[in-house]
């Protein structure tokens, strides 16, 4: 709740803006990040934002033209910066099972260090905002998957993984993970860590990934 020294922001005197616009978009988007690590997952007004950046509402639509590009920008941010990184991991290292468990503990470290872009991730701080932004979500978390897929292809091919194993299902499996690992990130007000048991967890998964197989033998009812 913005308090009344901040609650006639369309009036008081606008501090100037001496940094350049590529740099002010930057800052709005560090601020709105900022914003959401509340533990209480309270929605972000503009008019909240602006106060936090002392400055007008109408300073902010200079630099986007609605609040759903702020998220935008945010989740264009997360995939760059998530991407850049998966990408290296594909490109230097060699063994697919490594290459998954790199990506695995790069997407709960990113988690742990940006509590906001969590809340973005899992969607609960773009629940009421535009439909859209839930779509560009999906949209990035099935190129994670993607990516998962692929390193578990590779390790098909170095004999790591049975060659008839569902790739597409253990991928799937291994994104469920990291998603249920922020959830709870973020639902225990960022007190339950993702990266808290990963190293006794991934073994699990990696056992998961060796035994299985493309054709499970079914018990009998």
């Amino acid at each position: 709740m913005i308090s009344k020294q901040n609650s006639n922001i369309g009036t008081h005197r606008e501090k100037p803006m001496t940094t350049k616009p590529g740099e002010r978009r930057l800052q709005i988007l560090q601020t709105l990040a900022q914003m959401l690590e509340t533990p209480r997952g309270e929605r972000v007004t503009t008019a909240a934002l602006a106060a936090r950046l002392e400055c007008s509402e109408g300073a902010l639509y200079r630099h986007f033209a609605s609040k759903a590009q702020m998220f935008e920008g945010l989740i264009e941010f997360i995939e760059q910066s998530l991407f850049g990184v998966i990408n290296q991991i594909t490109s230097e290292e060699v063994q697919g099972l490594t290459q998954v468990e790199s990506i695995l503990g790069l997407l709960l470290r990113f988690a742990q260090k940006n509590r906001g872009m969590t809340r973005v991730l899992i969607g609960d701080a773009l629940v009421n905002e535009d439909e859209r932004l839930q779509g560009r979500i999906s949209v990035l978390l099935d190129k994670v998957e993607a990516a998962l897929k692929q390193a578990l292809r590779i390790a098909a091919t170095q004999e790591s993984l049975k060659a008839d194993a569902d790739f597409g299902a253990l991928a799937n499996l291994l994104r469920c993970y990291v998603v249920g690992r922020w959830e709870q990130y973020a639902r225990s007000g960022f007190k339950r860590e993702p990266l808290a048991q990963w190293p006794m967890q991934w073994p699990m998964l990696y056992f998961a990934c060796l035994s299985q197989s493309g054709a499970p033998v079914r018990r009998r009812q």
